[in-house]
């Protein structure tokens, strides 16, 4: 399979490709999120090739362990609710962000001002939709006034932060480096451990993924040269069973297998193990590999990468999201007709979010070659070399 990808794609154009795939992955994903690759092929009667509706059908509303949400018919769930929450806080702050800014600006928008919760059908606070591990900001650093640094110590370890960190590597487009660096610092505020490092690595594949000439292979070079403990060696492991697969469906159960050492959710997802996102140098979520594991497969192609994610089960509105970020980020076209009825069923503006932060990057980057500049002067100043043109 040829990649289908424009790899001269301009910066607002890699930065809607992946915050708009990040949200039609995520809508994809969630009618199936907790089901295993055969379940869905039976309750579907083959894969999922797109939008479809809810597991239980018109029982949604009552129907355990999903009710209240209505997750299916084209409805982005907390994955993208949260990225386009931290796309606010960098309109607000217009800069690099670390755990103060989501103390001072994500936490307080997840509190007090409500919006359209597609999953809901209503009005809402988003706080009302979070998860329990995304309630825990609001809990550690409202309530409890824990150092936004240190206050993701203690939540369980999953994939809460770096299902979200899309907007950081597209901030530091193109520089894998320093979108590790500004997303541990965010995720600090969120998660610990293996937790907090996916998110860094997710916000460097992002940022590699931005960069011109980039491909599948070179944005998993980027990740496993940032990467440490279980984190990396889970990449490694699954990227390289990617590598022998051209197609999602040979690759489903391979990729399973591949990352299930290093998973401590355990082969029932809705049962989780004893062991099950405790902190560890040894493990690592699962969606981030599989993520990336999928984009390989796929050549890089958007379509083929994200219904590969979504047809793995599990926790695939995440995997989706991340794999749509990274696809979408490297320039492979989001189908129209799939972010349309996204769009139109969740009732949300998809493609302003990227609208914003592509002139927010734009500001971000023009403060960072002001800074380098002046860091630069000084240095030479010191008897280092004299600064460039």
């Amino acid at each position: 399979m040829q990649p289908k990808t424009h790899q001269n794609a301009p910066l607002d154009e890699r930065i809607a490709g992946a915050l708009v795939g990040a949200a039609v992955g995520d809508a994809l994903g969630g009618p199936v999120e907790g089901y295993s690759p055969e379940q869905i092929l039976e309750r579907h009667g083959g894969r999922v090739h797109g939008v479809v509706g809810p597991w239980h059908g018109a029982d949604w509303r009552t129907a355990r362990p999903l009710a209240p949400y209505h997750k299916g018919d084209g409805h982005v769930t907390d994955d993208t609710l949260m990225t386009h929450a931290l796309v606010r806080v960098y309109a607000r702050v217009r800069d690099h962000l670390d755990a103060y800014a989501i103390a001072d600006h994500l936490v307080p928008d997840l509190m007090t001002e409500p919006r359209w919760i597609p999953e809901l059908e209503s009005e809402a606070l988003p706080l009302q939709r979070i998860f329990l591990a995304e309630k825990w900001l609001v809990t550690r650093i409202h309530y409890g006034h824990a150092d936004p640094r240190e206050a993701g110590t203690g939540n369980i370890v999953n994939c809460g932060a770096a299902m979200y960190m899309a907007p950081v590597g597209l901030v530091n487009a193109a520089d894998p480096r320093a979108a590790y660096a500004e997303a541990l610092d965010i995720a600090g505020a969120h998660q610990s451990s293996y937790g907090r490092e996916a998110a860094g690595v997710l916000a460097a594949a992002v940022a590699a993924a931005c960069a011109p000439g980039a491909t599948p292979d070179s944005v998993v070079s980027a990740c496993l040269a940032l990467a440490k403990d279980g984190t990396r060696a889970a990449i490694e492991r699954v990227c390289e069973e990617a590598a022998r697969h051209t197609d999602f469906e040979s690759a489903l159960r391979p990729l399973r297998e591949a990352v299930t050492p290093y998973d401590t959710v355990g082969p029932d997802y809705r049962a989780p193990s004893l062991g099950a996102r405790r902190p560890s140098r040894l493990h690592a979520i699962e969606e981030l590999p599989v993520a990336l594991g999928m984009v390989l497969v796929a050549r890089g192609d958007y379509r083929h990468a994200v219904l590969g994610a979504v047809n793995y089960g599990r926790d695939c509105d995440s995997i989706a999201t991340m794999a749509g970020a990274v696809a979408g980020a490297m320039g492979s076209p989001v189908p129209q007709d799939w972010a349309k009825t996204v769009a139109e069923a969740s009732r949300l503006d998809l493609w302003e979010p990227a609208t914003t932060l592509t002139a927010v990057t734009r500001e971000i980057f023009d403060r960072d070659v002001a800074r380098r500049r002046t860091h630069e002067q000084a240095f030479a100043s010191l008897g280092g070399p004299a600064c460039s043109d």
